[in-house]
């Protein structure tokens, strides 16, 4: 399968720009072949002018037929086969057992949002018939239920180069939604990009889904990606990555003439409490699995465990001691880019230059391609207190030991947290009781509770939540992960006194799909 360098506008190629890059690959940091080409404005507008002539066919196929081509999707991404995988490893450094991971995780996520709109309940439908003869008033007959946006502009992840990608969360959960999707292609992996867009309009072609449906355009530089946020036809973004990147777009989407919602996910230091009774009870399992979690995937998760809060005591300090133990044995390895790379020196050197951080391990470097070495700081919480930089991620193998000297300064520590995707409490049984509010105190700071686990690996289910307050996300409301993702790309649309014949399927009186409904506040399948 030849790789070609081309945007895809629509099911067709396109390359009429002058401006070229190419992938680079991290492990040699020697470029790769083809030359890729950015996307001009015309190539932009003409892709998003596709989307929009494609929404009112394709958000009026049915559940089973979007089902089915999302199942098409997963499909064509398996199709590819060892092909894909090799290209993904060269252009990010990942081992291939993490990419083939990763490809299950996109088709199963594919394959779960097929599933949410087979059974088809989701559009959460509601009816309230007609009560004529009501007194005072007559009620009138309202009906509502979930509709599509319009189209969507993704922007890929760095990190996630499927599963957040150009077929990932994102993409799914919009053309669930019956959304059709503009996705700007991640300059990092532009390869793996192209061969994944080639299975969507393979998909495309096969299940008969209008031609607009889907586009993908390359870029490295912003314009690209405020070009989509900017045109006026996009009415809803997707984005994970920096908080900068993300901040930037959120910007530029409020000062539109018509603001549309831009779900980002940016920046968190997944705050990690370690209570009394589980330090003492198994400090050297807790430290072996922080630093696992830590070091996993050279720290490129927006769940890396950033932030560890504790209380002093012996335990506390052999603690520290047996995680300090671990992270110097613990190998650099590569990372995704060269900038993420700089990015994650910089900012563990200027972390330890604050004051009142120590240094307590450093893992074994090396200094080919980009490769990131493992650091374990150290602080109290006074300290971590007085400095709010300290709370700022630094995406990477590092993370930062809090020491509290009582309990109410590590309560103070917490009620001080910003907004983050998830936090962690190791504990005992006794611990939660005395701990209570603790929890309630992360409950309003975080979107996903862990006990006795860690923040690494999110689970692709109905009830899972990644998403938090700001400036963990720009909407703490909605999760990127999970079919409740899809609610992003959808509003309520009410239909008042519409005779039978004109109403949504979903809708109509004789509930031909069999899903669901809420039908005069009861729920129901009558």
């Amino acid at each position: 399968m030849k790789i070609t360098g081309q945007n895809f506008i629509g099911n067709e190629h396109s390359a009429s720009g002058q401006m070229t890059f190419q992938a680079v690959n991290p492990d040699t940091t020697e470029k790769l072949l083809p030359q890729f080409y950015e996307a001009t404005a015309q190539e932009i507008d003409a892709a998003i002018q596709k989307a929009e002539s494609a929404f009112p066919v394709y958000s009026k196929t049915s559940g089973h037929e979007r089902a089915t081509f999302l199942e098409a999707i997963a499909d064509e991404i398996m199709a590819i086969g060892d092909t894909l995988i090799e290209r993904c490893i060269q252009e990010t450094g990942l081992p291939a057992a993490r990419l083939t991971g990763e490809r299950g995780r996109t088709v199963n996520q594919l394959k779960l949002f097929a599933s949410l709109l087979r059974e088809g309940s989701w559009v959460d439908a509601r009816i309230d018939p007609a009560e004529p003869d009501r007194h005072p008033a007559p009620k009138p007959d309202i009906r509502s239920m979930q509709k599509a946006l319009g189209p969507v502009g993704v922007f890929g992840a760095s990190n996630f180069p499927l599963a957040f990608s150009v077929a990932g969360g994102d993409t799914a959960s919009a053309l669930a939604a019956g959304c059709t999707v503009v996705v700007k292609a991640h300059p990092a992996h532009p390869g793996t990009s192209e061969l994944v867009a080639d299975a969507i309009v393979n998909a495309i072609r096969r299940t008969n889904m209008p031609n607009g449906t889907f586009s993908m355009v390359h870029g490295p530089s912003t314009d690209v990606g405020i070009a989509i946020v900017n045109h006026p036809l996009i009415k809803a973004i997707g984005f994970t990555g920096s908080f900068k990147g993300g901040k930037a777009l959120y910007d530029a989407a409020a000062r539109r003439p018509e603001p549309i919602p831009v779900y980002a996910e940016m920046s968190s230091t997944n705050p990690v409490f370690i209570l009394p009774g589980a330090l003492s009870e198994r400090k050297a399992d807790i430290a072996n699995g922080l630093t696992a979690s830590v070091t996993l995937g050279v720290g490129q998760f927006c769940t890396n465990p950033g932030l560890v809060f504790m209380e002093a005591s012996d335990d506390a300090t052999q603690f520290q001691k047996l995680t300090a133990d671990n992270f110097s044995v613990s190998p650099a390895a590569t990372m995704l880019t060269q900038s993420i790379h700089q990015a994650y020196k910089n900012g563990v050197a200027k972390a330890s230059l604050q004051s009142g951080i120590k240094t307590a391990a450093q893992g074994t470097s090396d200094e080919s391609g980009y490769r990131g070495t493992p650091q374990l700081l150290t602080t109290n919480a006074q300290n971590f207190l007085s400095n709010s930089q300290l709370e700022k991620e630094i995406f990477g193998p590092s993370t930062l030991a809090i020491t509290a000297n009582e309990k109410s300064e590590l309560i103070k520590a917490a009620q001080n947290l910003k907004g983050h995707l998830t936090a962690t409490l190791h504990a005992t049984e006794d611990d939660l009781k005395n701990y209570a509010d603790l929890i309630a105190i992360l409950e309003r700071k975080v979107g996903r509770l862990i006990i006795n686990g860690y923040p690494t690996g999110v689970e692709v289910c109905h009830s899972m939540i990644h998403g938090g307050p700001f400036p963990a996300t720009t909407d703490s409301h909605f999760t990127s992960v999970g079919t409740a993702a899809i609610f992003r790309f959808t509003r309520p649309v009410c239909y008042q006194n519409f005779p039978d014949a004109l109403l949504p399927v979903e809708l109509k009186d004789e509930n031909p799909l069999g899903i669901w409904r809420i039908v005069k506040g009861e729920r129901t399948r009558e």
